[in-house]
Parts: C-alpha cells; sequence; structure tokens
C-alpha cells in the first residue's frame, strides 16, 4: 500500500476539496435558508425515487440473477459482461435510447395508438423510476450474482439428494444469503439514485419530480441563492454519506461459503423453472438492448453529418476523461486502506453541482470561473469515480499485501522493488477496469458542465442536452451514437490493456 504520509496527505486533500467550497457556498449567502414548500418537495422526491429505484431494480433482479447462476448456455460469460453496459453508459444517451422506446413517438405508444389504447408518458416519476432501473437492474444482477457464487454446489447436491422441495431450498440455501446481499446492493443503489441529476432534468416533467440535486443546479442558476445551495448540499450529504457508510459496512459482511461461479443445479430444474429462467433473462436483454441498439441504428448515418462543434466537444470530453482517469487512479492508490476507503465514499455523497457552485466562488476574485470551467469538470469527474476506483484495487491490494509482503521483506525488497516486481504485475487487471471504468463514466457526465457549459466549452454530453433541447433530432441521434461509441471505446481499451499479458 502507500505510505502512510501519503495516505495522510490524500485524504487531508480530498476532504479539503470537499469541505472548502461548501464553507465558500455558505459564507457567500446573504442570508440563513429554511427548507419553503419546494425544497421540502424536492427532499421527499429524492427519497421517495431513491427508495422505489432500489427496491424495483433488485426486486426484478432476483430473477435474472437467479437465472443467469443456474443455467449453462454458449456466451453466458458475454451476457453477464453485457449486463454492466448499461452502468458505464453516458446518462443523456440511455435516455434518449429510453425515449426512442417508450417516448410520445416511440415504438410503445405507436404500439398503443394503433391498439386505440391512448399513450404512455415517460416524464414524472415513473419515468425516473424507469430510466434509474435500466442503469441500476445490471448491477444489482450483478452483487445478487456474485452472491450466488458464493454458494459451495456441494450444498445443492445435498439438497437434491434430500429431495428438499424448491421452497425448502430456497429458505435454507438461497435466502441466508439474499439476506446478506440484498440490503448492500439496495444500499449501493439507494445512493446512487439521491444524487440524481441528469435524469430528472431530462424526465422529471416538471416541479413535482425534482430532486435535491436538480433545485441544487435550480438555486444557482436561475435565483443566484447561495444560501439555498448550501442548505440543499448539506441536506444532500448528510443522506448520501449515511447511506455511503451503511451500504460500505454491509459490503464487508462474510458470506457463507466459498463458490466457483459456475451454473448450479442445471439438470434439476423442471421444464417451468428453464423455461422462467429463459424469459426473465431474454426479457432483461431485451430490456437494456433495445434502447442501445435504436441508439446506434438512428445514429451511426448522421455521424457524418456533425457540425465541427460536436466534434470539437468530443476533443474536450476526451481530454477530460484522460486526465480524470490519472486523476482518479492517483488518488485510489493512495486510499487503499480502510479510512480511505472510508473517505473515498465522499465522491458520491457530495453534490457535484455544489462542489462547482463552490469552486465557481473561490475562483471568481482571482479569474473568469468559466476559463476553468473544464479543469474543474475534470477535478470532480474524478471524485465521482473516486469510490468505484478504490472499491475495486483495494481487496487485490490486501490480497497482495497478505500474501506476499513478509517474503518481499526478507528478500530485502526496497519499496520500488516491492512496486515493480509484486504490486504491479498483480494489480495491472484491477487498474485496467478502474481506469476503463472511470474514462466511460467521465466522457458521458453530464454534471459540473451543466453550470458553466457555453458554445466554447461545451462537453458532447452537454452538447447532446442541447441538441435535443433544440429538437434537432438527427443530429442528437448522431452525437448520441459518437458518445455511446467513445463510452464503450474507453472502457475496452483500458481493460483491454489491463488484461493483456497480466
Amino acid at each position: 500500500m502507500a505510505p502512510r504520509s501519503l495516505s495522510i496527505i490524500t485524504g487531508t486533500l480530498l476532504c479539503s476539496f470537499v469541505i472548502v467550497p461548501l464553507l465558500a457556498v455558505w459564507r457567500h449567502a446573504d442570508a440563513s435558508a429554511s427548507l419553503g414548500p419546494a425544497e421540502w418537495a424536492a427532499l421527499r422526491f429524492t427519497i421517495l425515487q431513491a427508495f422505489l429505484s432500489a427496491l424495483l431494480s433488485c426486486f426484478l433482479a432476483l430473477p435474472v440473477a437467479r437465472a443467469l447462476s443456474r443455467t449453462q448456455f454458449p456466451g453466458r460469460r458475454l451476457v453477464i459482461k453485457l449486463m454492466g453496459a448499461p452502468f458505464i453508459l453516458p446518462v443523456i444517451v440511455a435516455i434518449l435510447g429510453l425515449l426512442a422506446v417508450f417516448g410520445q413517438n416511440g415504438w410503445l405508444n405507436a404500439a398503443l395508438r394503433s391498439l386505440e389504447m391512448g399513450s404512455f408518458s415517460i416524464y414524472g416519476l415513473h419515468g425516473v423510476l424507469l430510466a434509474h432501473v435500466f442503469f441500476n437492474l445490471p448491477l444489482a444482477t450483478r452483487l445478487i450474482l456474485l452472491g450466488w457464487a458464493t454458494i459451495p454446489q456441494e450444498r445443492f447436491r445435498l439438497a437434491q439428494h434430500l429431495a428438499l422441495t424448491p421452497s425448502a431450498r430456497f429458505r435454507l440455501i438461497e435466502w441466508p444469503m439474499l439476506r446478506v446481499v440484498l440490503p448492500s446492493a439496495f444500499a449501493v443503489i439507494f445512493v446512487i439514485c439521491l444524487s440524481s441529476f441528469a435524469v430528472a432534468l431530462t424526465l422529471g416533467g416538471g416541479p413535482k419530480s425534482t430532486t435535491l440535486e436538480l433545485a441544487i443546479y435550480q438555486a444557482f442558476r436561475f435565483e443566484l441563492d447561495f444560501a439555498k445551495v448550501a442548505l440543499l448540499g448539506l441536506i444532500q450529504l448528510g443522506l448520501s454519506l449515511s447511506a455511503a457508510i451503511l451500504a460500505l459496512r454491509m459490503a464487508h459482511e462474510d458470506q457463507l461459503g466459498i463458490g466457483f461461479d459456475r451454473p448450479i443445479d442445471c439438470e434439476a430444474r423442471s421444464v417451468i423453472q428453464k423455461f422462467h429462467d429463459t424469459l426473465a433473462i431474454f426479457l432483461a436483454l431485451m430490456f437494456l438492448g433495445i434502447p442501445l441498439l435504436l441508439v446506434l441504428a438512428n445514429g451511426l448515418s448522421n455521424l457524418s453529418s456533425l457540425p465541427v462543434a460536436v466534434w470539437m466537444a468530443a476533443l474536450r470530453s476526451v481530454l477530460i476523461a484522460l486526465g480524470a482517469t490519472v486523476l482518479c487512479l492517483l488518488l485510489a492508490l493512495c486510499l487503499l486502506s480502510r479510512s480511505g476507503e472510508v473517505l473515498a465514499t465522499l465522491g458520491i455523497a457530495v453534490s457535484p453541482l455544489l462542489l462547482g457552485t463552490g469552486l465557481f466562488l473561490i475562483a471568481r476574485p482571482f479569474l473568469n470561473p468559466f476559463d476553468i470551467s473544464l479543469i474543474v469538470t475534470l477535478c470532480v469527474n474524478a471524485l465521482m469515480s473516486l469510490p468505484f476506483a478504490v472499491r475495486i484495487l483495494r481487496p487485490e491490494m490486501i490480497k497482495i499485501v497478505s500474501n506476499f509482503s513478509r517474503l518481499s521483506l526478507s528478500l530485502g525488497f526496497s519499496y520500488r522493488s516491492w512496486v515493480r516486481w509484486v504490486v504491479w504485475p498483480r494489480l495491472r487487471r484491477p487498474l485496467g477496469f478502474a481506469a476503463g471504468l472511470t474514462a466511460a463514466l467521465s466522457v458521458g457526465d453530464l454534471g459540473v458542465i451543466a453550470l458553466f457549459g457555453d458554445a466554447e466549452r461545451a462537453t458532447l454530453p452537454f452538447k447532446l442536452y442541447q441538441l435535443m433541447g433544440s429538437y434537432r433530432t438527427e443530429q442528437a441521434a448522431g452525437c448520441a451514437s459518437l458518445l455511446l461509441i467513445l463510452s464503450f471505446s474507453f472502457f475496452w481499451i483500458f481493460d483491454f490493456w489491463g488484461r493483456r499479458n497480466a
């Protein structure tokens, strides 16, 4: 692990990066703020949509994860990998895909109108829930599937030998695992949905569907009410940090055994069970795959007609993603201790819009804050990905220290030799995965840039949002396809680099 002094310095800088902007916003407040009816409504809606999103994601992920855990078919591993695609998908691109299916002119409404059954509006609470389930169903599936992989196959064989009924097998073998895994998955998704911004901005449909993050954006962008920004940011920080720490504690619960991630009990299922499993996997793939395919189908033909401004925005997004990746990994490598992992949760606990507002106020006396908007976006993107990077790297680093630290000491390795010959070869695979995840999330982020973006400083997600708002559908489709290609390319390139000859 990193030297203790370096970890302390990094942790101090991280806390300062969060606390100082918050104090700056609070100091610029003209008067003390209080929650009015609109803010209380935003707080209630934020908690409600996060709770329902996490509940629906976990509930719908159960049959999919169970089907994948006990079904063997060609391409199973590829399907499991594809299940993670929506998590790294740019939010604004996914929303465009969902609109193509569930929007006013989408497939669903076209079918309903042809049957004279009215129409479905994607805007409002149900639209927000639909988008959050789209993003988080794969995450919940992967987390629950990992839980099923920890159950030794011998337990299922013993249950089959004892002729246990399906309900008894579920109660005695599967439920104890789910009792550990489900709360953790629920808490993680709840935290992610608390800071929802782009989804509420595009699919909220009005004041009744305003989240705290969107209320912070409105208070700064339209009202310039710093007191309200600070108060809402503190409330969101408290909510997210409490839920993040709870999720972190749950994630360290012990499992019930050691499994090998192989399909279980394949031959013991009835025809009805096999049909249900196949249907669950098929419906999940259709729900996740059709919007992505529609984005590509509608946009690839329009790539050549995109204006120069879109390509310049793409270049800015690429540079920001690369910078955020380097910064995030440097911070993560310095925070691989238990306390460092707790500090890293600030990345998903604090509002990125609040950080952007605070940094704007700090920079304003010395220079034009809009001139450093891209640098601020880079730093905030690195912070937002930091919890995931630390969570990916820390378990592998613990294993390296446990297995090789005493041997390295006995051989007289210096710290440089320890890193070069022991840590680097074994940490490269998770480093590649963490880098790919960070770059993909950063290139598609529509957060701080929404506060300061303009024609000269627009990133690709912000440009896409502008094109959607001006109803330039063909250019928006092409822009979405470009963003989708960049996001998945970043992830694949870094992940392949980490896996290659590792």
